[in-house]
């Protein structure tokens, strides 16, 4: 029998139902592979691994045979091996518990593998958006946010662009066809910044509706 954690959600993704006026433009999620290497170092824990093997096999060369140097490399190849795999592991589930949603008014994100949260990003919250994308295709879509809109860095990394701690950018990490999604979120974020806003205020004294 399968099992969804998240079978409680209204909208996959989302924690109610969108309004009659909103509609689902594109979902998607992070690509393990490229979280683990870009958020979690995997390259640099590689490395370092392999760094400390050269070294373990080059120092025990020079006292006993190769092929008995070769065995005391063997513990850090094996260490390399499990980090890595730890690592993997934890992009894995920070992947498959994600999912980023664009809509026609917003950018929604449910994000977290222990504790889940949506965050909600209105395009009007929205000053910015920097693409890094990758020869791959995949690519980074970070949005910097004005006005009083603040996030926590720490709560929503990795989701979030690399160093930027003051004025934490939201992003959707990793994700592929970048550049694709960003088209679509560049057109979607015009089009509702372009549309007019209209207010209904109380008429005083013969004043007409006025409208913004």
């Amino acid at each position: 029998m399968s099992h969804d954690d998240f079978n409680f959600e209204p909208v996959r993704g989302l924690p109610e139902q969108l309004p009659k006026d909103e509609h689902i433009l594109w979902q998607g999620a992070p690509d393990p592979r490229r979280l683990a290497r870009e958020a979690l170092g995997l390259r640099w824990v590689a490395g370092y691994f392999a760094l400390l093997t050269f070294w373990r096999v080059g120092v025990s060369s020079a006292d006993f045979p190769f092929g008995i140097a070769l065995m005391h490399g063997l513990p850090f190849v094996v260490s390399g091996l499990i980090a890595c795999g730890i690592l993997y592991g934890i992009a894995y589930v920070q992947a498959r518990s994600t999912v980023y949603t664009l809509t026609n008014k917003r950018v929604a994100m449910r994000i977290g593998a222990a504790l889940t949260m949506t965050l909600n990003l209105p395009y009007v919250c929205i000053g910015t958006a920097k693409l890094d994308l990758k020869p791959s295709g995949t690519g980074t879509l970070a949005f910097e946010l004005i006005g009083e809109a603040r996030i926590s860095y720490l709560m929503t990394w990795p989701h979030v662009r690399p160093w930027r701690m003051a004025r934490t950018q939201p992003a959707l990490r990793c994700i592929p066809d970048a550049e694709k999604v960003a088209r679509i979120f560049a057109d979607a974020a015009e089009t509702r910044i372009s549309q007019p806003q209209v207010s209904r205020v109380a008429a005083h004294d013969g004043d007409a509706v006025a409208a913004e």
